[in-house]
């Protein structure tokens, strides 16, 4: 079994955690990497044993501008502090996936100044898609070029140029070297060329054993992307949905449709799961009633895939999406000050995380559904039984079973009787059933305490965006075409509130486009 097939992970998003300044002066090194040396015991306290922290290397702004792959980004230190601090997660058995931005870099980037400098006598002209020397950009450099989700700061590479292409590889080479990752996390791969994935696969197979390629795909079929010859997994932005979506509309019929779609989609591909992320709200602000908060995390615990955990969410911390800035979703913390008062939240992520490294059954039991309502839903991970209730009522549930069972959230004990086992589940509960074959299977009860919070932004309006009939889809601004979006949902039936919020989520330009193009 590889690693990543048992991995928990924790991820970080450095400029925003160690409170670096928003904008680059190329200044001499600040070390704040060393500041994430006391988040390694934190990490392991949760059961984590994988981080993905990124990203890292020299760029201007929020850090998907690159300007230095191989420099590590002067607001956070130099390439030594990163090389410790890898080697620091080793030591404490963690494994190190890096943020790969290879789809477009920022315009402090050589290749881009060499251009920028000489125009038609640039020898880099070809690295970058639809250079037109007699165009402009919204900075007015005398020339246009394609870009990624509308922004001119982000110009997007030619990976089909074999110079542009062996440049990459070459970095993700003195990467591996370098630092020692284990892996690597490709942003905006959905809209990244198939052929330069292909080639990263057959480079990374040859690095280390084990050396895993994950990519941040949006829509589609995910095993475009996720298959034996490019990546070996993807972002599980369809769960993501489901599993918030599915507490706040009484309705687990989401998540069990989009767990079975996945299933004939992937075969036995584990894709990456999480609940929020650097670029979405926090978990904490989606709910419309934090008391699911436990549901919603047994359930991203004990389904397949490999879960992962944002930064300062074990906390129950909230952040909000603005619509030009994602500074809310991506904050300063202080380890110390949030670990020095009692924590519900915490307590019932540490609990979960203790579970998943502890019963070999959640990486990969076999997914059996065994009851579906609105309001619960029980399924079995092998000979581990899961159960969740997301109304605010107890939940009954009567499963098949062989052997006694013990609560490993709650600490209870049932016993079955004919073959099968009646549980009771409270309100807004949760529990992971663990076969209990010699009675010594100990799980010591979590407090709950989550308070029943509603979030106003769950309920906030949603701001309904304008068409722009006639308009070239590559001419449409981004609320454009969330307008085309929403019409092409329309022409298939009635559009809900939540269809709407989940368009105007969505401001990634290419993952519009690649939307519009799905639909027939």
């Amino acid at each position: 079994m590889a690693w990543y097939e048992k991995a928990l992970f924790y991820h970080i998003y450095p400029l925003g955690l160690t409170g670096a300044p928003e904008k680059n002066d190329y200044a001499a090194p600040v070390h704040r990497l060393r500041d994430l040396d006391k988040w390694i015991g934190h990490i392991r306290s949760l059961g984590c044993n994988a981080l993905y922290i990124g990203p890292l290397f020299e760029s201007v702004g929020h850090g998907y501008e690159t300007t230095d792959y191989r420099r590590v980004d002067s607001r956070l230190g130099d390439n030594k502090d990163l090389k410790a601090f890898v080697q620091k997660c080793h030591e404490n058995g963690i494994r190190v996936v890096l943020d790969a931005v290879f789809n477009h870099t920022g315009r402090d980037f050589f290749a881009f100044r060499d251009i920028r400098e000489h125009r038609e006598g640039s020898r880099y002209l070809g690295w970058y898609r639809n250079v037109n020397l007699y165009g402009n950009n919204e900075f007015n450099d005398g020339f246009s070029y394609d870009n990624w989700g509308g922004y001119d700061l982000l110009a997007k590479l030619n990976l089909q140029n074999p110079e542009v292409r062996d440049y990459l590889l070459d970095t993700v080479r003195f990467w591996a070297a370098e630092f020692d990752i284990d892996g690597l996390r490709l942003d905006a791969a959905d809209v990244l060329d198939f052929d330069f994935m292909r080639a990263l696969r057959s480079v990374a197979d040859g690095l280390k054993e084990d050396f895993w390629l994950m990519g941040e795909v949006i829509h589609g079929d995910y095993s475009r992307w996720a298959n034996d010859r490019t990546l070996h997994s993807v972002t599980n932005y369809h769960l993501h949905k489901a599993l918030y979506s599915a507490h706040n509309d009484h309705n687990y019929f989401e998540i069990a449709h989009t767990v079975r779609r996945q299933k004939d989609m992937g075969g036995g591909l584990l894709f990456y799961t999480f609940v929020d992320n650097h670029d979405v709200e926090r978990i904490a602000s989606k709910l419309n009633n934090r008391a699911n908060f436990l549901p919603v995390h047994v359930l991203l615990y004990t389904l397949p895939g490999i879960p992962s955990l944002y930064y300062g969410s074990e906390f129950g911390i909230e952040g909000k999406k603005e619509r030009h800035s994602d500074a809310s979703l991506r904050p300063a913390l202080d380890l110390d000050s949030l670990l020095s008062q009692p924590n519900a939240y915490l307590e019932i992520i540490r609990s979960l995380g203790r579970i998943h490294s502890r019963e070999s059954a959640l990486w990969y039991g076999n997914y059996r559904e065994l009851q579906l309502t609105t309001g619960k839903y029980a399924f079995a991970r092998g000979d581990i039984l899961v159960t969740v209730n997301n109304e605010d009522r107890d939940a009954d549930f009567d499963l098949p079973a062989d052997s006694p069972l013990i609560g490993a959230l709650s600490g209870r004990r049932v016993s079955p009787e004919g073959g099968r086992v009646r549980i009771r589940l409270d309100g807004f509960g949760g529990d992971i059933w663990i076969p209990d074959r010699d009675g010594r299977t100990v799980y010591e009860p979590v407090r709950r305490g989550i308070p029943k919070e509603t979030p106003q932004a769950a309920h906030a309006e949603i701001k309904e965006p304008r068409r722009a009939p006639g308009k070239a889809l590559e001419e449409m601004t981004v609320e454009e075409l969330q307008a085309e979006v929403l019409a092409k949902l329309a022409s298939n039936g009635p559009v809900t509130d939540r269809m709407r919020r989940d368009v105007t989520d969505n401001v990634y330009r290419d993952s519009l486009l690649n939307w519009i193009k799905s639909f027939r």
